[in-house]
């Protein structure tokens, strides 16, 4: 199991492969097998018989799930990918912040 900040719905900006420097949403975060299925990211082609869900069938595309260490977080203040950390605020919660601006997310 690793250990990530990444969370459903995060806007993240991909580092390499043949999607480098698209930016997607989360739509699921897989802790287990260390990866993270972004929309729109990392398509593949899938033939798919006719089943009763599908009766037409044919070829669809999908997502895959990217290894977490080949994504980064999206900052919109410094509009790229940023490392993330985490503090404690005063009222006692806790709240993720742009390691370059210092913004909170």
């Amino acid at each position: 199991m690793l250990k990530t900040y990444l969370k459903k719905n995060d806007m993240v900006v991909v580092l390499s492969g043949k999607d480098k420097g698209k930016t997607g949403k989360i739509l699921k975060v897989l802790r287990d097998e260390g990866k993270v299925l972004v929309e729109k990211i990392n398509l593949v082609k899938r033939h798919m018989r006719p089943t009763q869900t599908n009766p037409q069938g044919g070829i669809i595309e999908k997502e895959k799930p990217l290894p977490i260490s080949k994504v980064l977080l999206y900052c919109k203040k410094c509009a790229k990918g940023v490392r993330i950390g985490r503090k404690i605020l005063e009222d006692g919660s806790k709240v993720r912040f742009c390691k370059k601006c210092g913004e909170t997310i």
